[in-house]
């Protein structure tokens, strides 16, 4: 593995790469045991972060169901989802990898954090929802939802039904921040910022109110990844690189790229809105806001040999001077509601 002064990295694995079930779950963490063990012999410390979309979308749409045919079961909101998704997933996470590590005598503990992030209540992204959540309904039953409530925006989703459309604001600050840092200071891996982290927006001088919202979770993980100064941004997802002109004869894999050329990719509109593209927005953010900050998109079966150098692709600044303020991306397509 590739030596570096900076010995703090963020993994962030996809909600998808992670499986439906428990026993899909815990088959998945299994495969990050061995890149977990050999960072904690060279001495990194780690946080992992990971997406939450199969896992949320089924206790969001299991309230739901509960609450159309008995009153009495709430309709949970999408923060409290977001909270119920990160415990499950974490307890999961700790329980495999702390008892994986125990095996192997290696002196660490894994510890789950409930992790709020603050987004600004005037974020663009509020006055144009463009994240789909939820059950599908039928347009009746949309139109229904939509004229009891306002605010409910439905837009159809692949022809697959109406699905209610929440923002997606843009990370601002990891509340648990300074508790992440002591914790790895301490010599623990962390798990965070779980499927984007629970939006939160001040009111007042000293009070939080949740917010119904997602925030991208590769969006969060480089915030995060910032906030604790991190060098590395891992990205574990399902593919071994990063690849341009996608399904035609001209694929190409990305081995190695620059943040400017990563934009000229996303000017040529070469990675998928709500895929790849987030990422590597999130990838240029992260590798701009500081000198030597790096980031890696790799499969999770091959993440050892990614940070190895011999898979994935790796993502720095185009200068030794990366900008510290990176400019905010604007490119990815939104779905327009049909009706509200």
């Amino acid at each position: 593995m590739e030596q570096t002064t900076n010995r703090r990295i963020v993994i962030a694995l996809g909600g998808n790469a992670l499986g439906n079930t428990p026993k899909e779950m815990e088959k998945k963490i299994l495969g990050v045991i061995p890149l977990l063990e050999q960072l904690v012999i060279e001495g990194y410390q780690i946080v992992i972060t990971h997406g939450n979309g199969p896992q949320v979308g089924m206790i969001k749409n299991a309230f739901a169901l509960g609450h159309q045919r008995d009153d009495e079961i709430i309709d949970a909101a999408l923060a409290d989802c977001t909270a119920m998704s990160q415990g499950y997933i974490g307890f999961h996470l700790q329980k495999i990898i702390g008892g994986e590590l125990q095996k192997k005598a290696l002196p660490v503990h894994v510890a789950s954090i409930i992790t709020q992030i603050s987004v600004d209540p005037l974020d663009i992204a509020f006055f144009h929802p463009t994240k789909p959540i939820g059950p599908f309904y039928t347009r009746k039953e949309a139109e229904k939802i939509s004229a009891q409530n306002s605010d409910a925006i439905f837009s159809d989703d692949a022809g697959r039904g109406f699905r209610q459309l929440v923002p997606s604001p843009k990370p601002r600050h990891i509340l648990e921040e300074e508790i992440i840092s002591q914790l790895l200071d301490q010599r623990n891996i962390v798990i965070a910022g779980g499927g984007g982290g629970i939006p939160v927006a001040k009111n007042g001088l000293f009070n939080l109110n949740s917010v119904n919202a997602v925030i991208d979770k590769d969006f969060a993980a480089a915030e995060l990844a910032q906030e604790i100064d991190a060098g590395c941004l891992l990205i574990l997802t399902d593919i071994d690189r990063v690849k341009i002109h996608f399904r035609s004869s001209r694929e190409k894999d990305l081995t190695a790229i620059t943040s400017d050329e990563a934009r000229r990719y996303i000017a040529e509109d070469q990675f998928a809105p709500g895929s790849m593209l987030p990422k590597i927005e999130a990838a240029v953010i992260f590798a701009e806001s500081s000198p030597g900050r790096r980031v890696i998109i790799a499969s999770l079966e091959h993440a050892l040999d990614a940070m190895a150098g011999k898979s994935g692709t790796r993502i720095t600044a185009a200068t030794a001077q990366a900008p510290q303020t990176p400019t905010p991306f604007h490119t990815a397509k939104e779905k327009a509601p049909l009706f509200s």
